[in-house]
Parts: C-alpha cells; sequence; structure tokens
C-alpha cells in the first residue's frame, strides 16, 4: 500500500529533476518510504546524496484548500527558522501545483518518536524522562507564543479582529450544520452543550495580545528524541494562524489526560503515569511566557468545546455512511465526555 501512494502521487522522476534545478544533492532518490501519523497529508521520507529529506504534499485526492493550507504551512516553517521554537526545518517549496499535481515542500528529517505511538523503553522505564516530555512541550509552546509574528514575516497571516468573539458563534454553527444530516440524531446526548455554550459567550475575554499558534497542540503533534524527554520538533502546522496563543495552552489541557475524566487510552500514551498534571503544566507556563493567564479556564472550556464538535462532525458522516459506524460511535462518546469535562470546568475551574 505504500509503494502504491507514492507510486500515485509523487513521480519520484519528476521529484528528481525538481531538486536538480534546485540543487539539493545529486544522484538516484532512494530508501523511498511513506510516514504514519495523525494526518491525512502525504509523508514520504527519502535519501539523496548524503543528505535525508521528508516530502509532504496534501491528500491523494486534494481538496479544495489543500494545496493553500501547504503554502500556509511552508510560510509559517520559513518564518520559524532561525527562532528557539522547535520545528523541522524547511528545505525548499513548490508552490507551483503543476509540477506535482499539488503543492508540496522538502523538510529536514527530524530523527525521534512520536509518544502516541509508543514509548521507547528508556521513557517506559523512567516517569522523570515522562514529566520532562510535558515540561518541554510547555517550554516549546511558550517559545512559540513569544515570536514576534510581524517581524517574522506573518502580517496578514491570520484576522485578528473580533477573534475571540467569533470563535464560539463559528463553532455553533458548525454543531448546526450537521443536521444538514437526516440520519444525524442531533445534540440529545449533550447534556452540558447550552450552559456552556452560554457561559463562553458570556465570558468571552475582552482583549489579547495576537500572536502565532499551532492551533492542534497535543501529543500527538510532537517528536521526540530517544534519550531524552525533551521536544524536537512541533509538526503539522496546516492549522496554524495568527490568534490568542492561550489557545494552544487550552488545547493541550483539553486533550491530556487527568484523574477519571480522560483515559491516558484516550491520547494513546502508555503508561502516562509520572506527566505533569494540569497544575503543573499552568504554573510551567505561568514562568515561563510573558502572557497573563487570568482567563485561563475560558480558553480550556473552548478547547473541549470545539473539540467535542469536530470529533461529532465524524459521527454526522458515520450516520450519512460516510465513515465506519464504529468510529463514528466512539468519537460520539468522546464528544460526549468533552462537554462533560468542559460542564465540570466551568463549575469548577482549572487550576
Amino acid at each position: 500500500m505504500e509503494n502504491r501512494i507514492i507510486a500515485d502521487c509523487v513521480d519520484l522522476h519528476v521529484l528528481s529533476r525538481w531538486m536538480d534545478d534546485h540543487d539539493l544533492e545529486k544522484g538516484p532518490l532512494h530508501n523511498a518510504q511513506q510516514l504514519t501519523g495523525g494526518t491525512q497529508n502525504i509523508l514520504i521520507r527519502f535519501k539523496r546524496g548524503q543528505r535525508e529529506f521528508v516530502f509532504r504534499r496534501p491528500p491523494q485526492h486534494v481538496r479544495s484548500n489543500s494545496n493553500e493550507i501547504m503554502r500556509r504551512e511552508t510560510r509559517v516553517l520559513a518564518a520559524l527558522a532561525n527562532t528557539r521554537v522547535p520545528h523541522p526545518n524547511l528545505i525548499a517549496a513548490c508552490l507551483d501545483e503543476n509540477v506535482l499535481g499539488a503543492v508540496f515542500y522538502l523538510m529536514e528529517s527530524v530523527d525521534g518518536f512520536n509518544p502516541i505511538e509508543g514509548l521507547p523503553e528508556t521513557h517506559v522505564e523512567n516517569p522523570s524522562i515522562r514529566h520532562r516530555m510535558g515540561v518541554s512541550m510547555i517550554e516549546a509552546l511558550s517559545e512559540l507564543s513569544g515570536i514576534d509574528y510581524q517581524k517574522a514575516g506573518l502580517e496578514g497571516f491570520g484576522h485578528t479582529e473580533n477573534y475571540l468573539e467569533r470563535q464560539v458563534e463559528r463553532w455553533s454553527q458548525h454543531l448546526l450544520s450537521y443536521n444538514n444530516v437526516q440520519e444525524w440524531y442531533g445534540d440529545t446526548d449533550f447534556a452540558e452543550l447550552s450552559m456552556v455554550r452560554e457561559w463562553l459567550a458570556t465570558n468571552t475575554p475582552k482583549d489579547f495580545t495576537p500572536g502565532l499558534i499551532h492551533g492542534d497542540y497535543h501529543l500527538g503533534n510532537v517528536i521526540f528524541p530517544r534519550d531524552s524527554g525533551d521536544v524536537s520538533a512541533i509538526v503539522d502546522w496546516e492549522l496554524s494562524t495568527i490568534g490568542d496563543p492561550l489557545l494552544d495552552l487550552g488545547w493541550l489541557l483539553a486533550t491530556w489526560p487527568e484523574g477519571v475524566e480522560i483515559q491516558p487510552e484516550d491520547v494513546g500514551v502508555n503508561p502516562f503515569t509520572g506527566f505533569p498534571s494540569h497544575a503543573e503544566l499552568i504554573e510551567a507556563y505561568s514562568k515561563l511566557a510573558a502572557r497573563p493567564i487570568d482567563h485561563l479556564n475560558w480558553y480550556a472550556v473552548l478547547a473541549c468545546y470545539k473539540m467535542a464538535i469536530i470529533v461529532e462532525g465524524t459521527n454526522a458522516r458515520a450516520c450519512a455512511g460516510k465513515a465506519p459506524r464504529e468510529v463514528g460511535d466512539r468519537l460520539h462518546d468522546k464528544a460526549i465526555g468533552l462537554f462533560a469535562r468542559a460542564g465540570r470546568w466551568v463549575e469548577n475551574p482549572i487550576h
């Protein structure tokens, strides 16, 4: 299957000629291997000469906005060069869709592992390394939140006017759009929905300092080295924009297991003992990031609300016969849990 995807989506001969034109090593491309992960985009690692490359392009069936998303990714990776934010280094990008049928780019290969795909023995046996993993994620997030996006060349990368006010309405409308699926049984299982939505709308922070955000910051989108707990790279920048960086912290907290509310298997990391608690993550961020966190609970509740609506979309597709029923059921249960967690945080703010 992997070779089939490569053959169908990447003409390696055309890619070689394009690399020749950009003086990117010489000789044949070899050891081409498709990389797996949560992304639907295509990732292929290969060697040419003495250098290892990772190729990234949109899915095989390009969506209407796929190429624009890929252009945005290349722009943000270029902006992160020479910063302390851990990220894959951009080597070169092709914004012309006609070369390989889609925008693509090449980046440096990052040696390491993604924690949701399994922890190495060193990390399994050492809870202090697992604790370090969480703290290091906060350190990386702090560096990202401190980027001067205008000096980095990202002016116009996002619309900041009424940014926070738009969030609740946008995602509320997104949930309502599922009513277009006749078979969808609606939001009747979401007991906390109305209360959470009203609380978010009423308690929206009055202002914020715009910054670069990742948009999907969680354990599945970071790479760690096999011998330490320090983040090697934040990956999958397709949702990055200019917004409120505290949304990234809220997203991390919403996806972070703690107590009985969200089990470790929800993020696929085992063992999860030893990882920092919510309180430890928040304390680390407050010490490192030059941003007030007075309204942090709002961002965490919003993250639960948004994430619940996103995963419920798969259930709506399952109801329409466009996704497996068992996957729809599982993600519907996850949406219920996320709305419930949001409701608990409204009543008892995260700290």
